[in-house]
């Protein structure tokens, strides 16, 4: 829990802020689930191609931008992009132009949008907290990502009737201005020493720099590994998903609402959890362990799916990882960048945050259509994906020895100062 006054108005802060960016995402994600299944599912592994393409393009601009811009300037520019392509967008369906291609093109975006708009968020949190403070403040703030995550479907279900689907791009427009608003306030706030930590230096370095920081960390190769892995069980999770959903849902209202009842459910356990055990957990139990929780959830749910490849054993397994995700796995993670330097914090963060996971999602995405073309049923595949999980397991615990030695010496090094 916070305990000065600079931690709880910046752990407020950062509530509201990444309240109204989930609230904003989670909007826009059932449209875009269902932006899928109209363009054809047989698009998807594409879909996910072009996402990658896409990343490999922003992603230098992206780290060019934080060379040059201190952190105040530079994350406004990117959500204030997010919000002209909302707009853009909202003016192609209004218009009614080429909705199939409408639909695919929105289909990527929203995965760039999502990776990109919450990859900053969590660079800016660790930069903002040391690792003692994260693991006490993380599940709290994460808590906000997830009242914004119930919010958004809640929205999505009780307007896509009066306003129609494509005007609810405008509420996600005015939610991202209100998270806006929320980092201005942040920046704002008092920089004490017993508060959150403030820098107004440009990151530096070049638009590339990212690689070279990955490739000589035995540590950022290790998360940038797990990041891989979440993709693995995501996607072929998805996939299994997409076909079920195809088939036993008919109709692309019913299966909005299929969707958006997966966002709910996972809003409420998530929201339940982080207000009451996440911090609990993480320092109680250590980093590694709660990294951890998500590879076992995929664990049991790969085997459960692998007997039985239902509608309702899907929808269960989703709410479950997701739930056992933003509650517990993903604080952890981003407890994992408090203990780097800050151009790894932004661009080696960003790297594999969005670049190595929309990376893993593009090649794990054919690998399911070519499991599915040699002819793999659902259930095999499931059964396929369990050794790895396992080895995602193994990772996550020496992922939390590293962090664990990693904080250890940065207190010795503030001591010393």
């Amino acid at each position: 829990m916070p305990a000065t006054p600079a931690e709880r108005r910046a752990a407020l802060l950062s509530f509201a802020y990444f309240f109204a960016l989930l609230a904003a995402y989670y909007v826009l994600r059932p449209l875009r689930d269902q932006s899928a299944i109209a363009g054809g599912i047989k698009a998807l592994p594409w879909l996910f191609t072009a996402t990658f393409a896409s990343l490999l393009v922003a992603q230098p601009l992206y780290s060019a931008l934080v060379a040059r811009l201190p952190r105040r300037r530079f994350i406004v520019v990117v959500y204030h992009f997010f919000a002209i392509n909302l707009a853009l967008f909202w003016l192609l369906l209004v218009l009614g132009i080429e909705p199939v291609a409408v639909a695919r093109v929105f289909f990527v975006w929203v995965s760039v949008f999502n990776l990109f708009a919450v990859a900053v968020f969590w660079s800016f949190m660790a930069d903002l907290f040391d690792s003692e403070q994260g693991k006490r403040l993380f599940g709290f703030i994460g808590a906000g990502g997830t009242a914004g995550a119930l919010l958004g479907p809640v929205l999505t279900i009780a307007l896509s009737g009066p306003l129609g689907p494509s005007n609810l791009l405008l509420v996600a427009l005015v939610l991202l201005e209100v998270a806006v608003l929320c980092v201005h306030r942040l920046e704002g706030t008092t920089t004490a020493a017993e508060g959150p930590r403030r820098d107004e230096r440009p990151v530096g370095g070049g638009a590339f720099a990212a690689l070279a920081e990955i490739a000589r960390s035995p540590y950022l190769l290790g998360i940038a590994a797990w990041v891989s892995l979440l993709s693995f069980g995501a996607t072929v999770l998805y996939f299994a998903q997409a076909h079920i959903v195809a088939a036993e849902v008919q109709g692309a209202a019913a299966q909005t609402r299929v969707f958006a009842g997966i966002d709910l459910a996972v809003g409420l356990l998530s929201l339940a959890t982080q207000l009451f055990a996440t911090g609990r957990v993480l320092d109680r139990f250590g980093v590694g362990v709660a990294a951890g929780a998500l590879p076992a959830a995929y664990l049991v749910g790969f085997a459960v799916l692998g007997f039985s490849p239902t509608l309702a054993v899907v929808v269960v397994f989703q709410v479950a990882q997701r739930w056992m995700n933003f509650a517990i796995a993903n604080p952890a993670r981003q407890v994992f960048f408090t203990v780097v330097g800050r151009a790894e914090k932004y661009k080696a963060k960003s790297f594999i945050d969005v670049v190595v996971l929309r990376g893993s999602d593009a090649l794990y995405g054919w690998l399911f259509e070519s499991l599915q073309a040699i002819g793999l049923k659902l259930g095999v595949v499931a059964l396929c994906a369990l050794p790895v999980a396992a080895g995602w397991l193994a990772l996550s615990t020496a992922l939390g020895r590293g962090q664990e030695r990693r904080a250890e010496a940065q207190s010795r090094d503030n001591r010393g100062a």
